[in-house]
């Protein structure tokens, strides 16, 4: 009898373990629009100088892709590093992404819109060193497994126009 009861119960945990894993909810396809930025990698600019390196994971139970960034370069005399969160908002049905760095600036892009290799980020609101503000658009493209185009713009005419940041190029780290 105890022999059934212990193998009744083992059969009992492993379909509940199979049941919640299948019901995660950040399962369904929206929320894995930019699982190809996955991975670790080597950042180089447009004139192929290296920009920095980024770790992507999939965190909370694949909820959120967190991005870990260090550049080459330095601002305000620290080595410029950054994170970023990133999120499928089901309530908004948009992409959104809270950027945050060590030299004290955040921008949050609260609309976003996600396809198969390709999600664009806006923030409409985005202050200057001077106050003026403007707004930011951030495209992730895939262009190949290992590699991913993350294209940063600027206007300053509510999107009419825009202008380049910068233009980076995510190559995956070999194994």
């Amino acid at each position: 009898m105890k022999r059934h009861l212990i193998c009744l119960l083992i059969v009992s945990a492993g379909l509940s373990l199979h049941l919640f894993s299948q019901n995660k909810p950040c399962s369904s396809p929206e929320f894995r629009k930019l699982d190809f930025w996955i991975g670790d990698w080597n950042v180089y600019d447009k004139n192929n100088k290296a920009a920095g390196t980024s770790k992507i994971s999939l965190i909370l139970d694949s909820c959120v892709i967190l991005e870990e960034w260090t550049s080459v370069s330095v601002q305000q005399n620290l080595l410029f590093k950054g994170k970023s969160f990133n999120s499928y908002n089901i309530a908004s049905k948009q992409w959104q992404q809270t950027w945050t760095d060590n030299t004290g600036n955040t921008t949050e892009f609260l609309r976003g819109t996600g396809t198969n290799g390709q999600v664009i980020y806006y923030a409409d609101k985005v202050a200057d060193g001077s106050g003026k503000y403007f707004m930011r658009r951030l495209t992730f493209t895939k262009l190949a497994d290992d590699k991913v185009r993350q294209l940063g713009e600027r206007s300053d005419d509510d999107g009419k126009t825009w202008t380049t940041e910068y233009d980076l190029e995510y190559r995956r780290k070999k194994s």
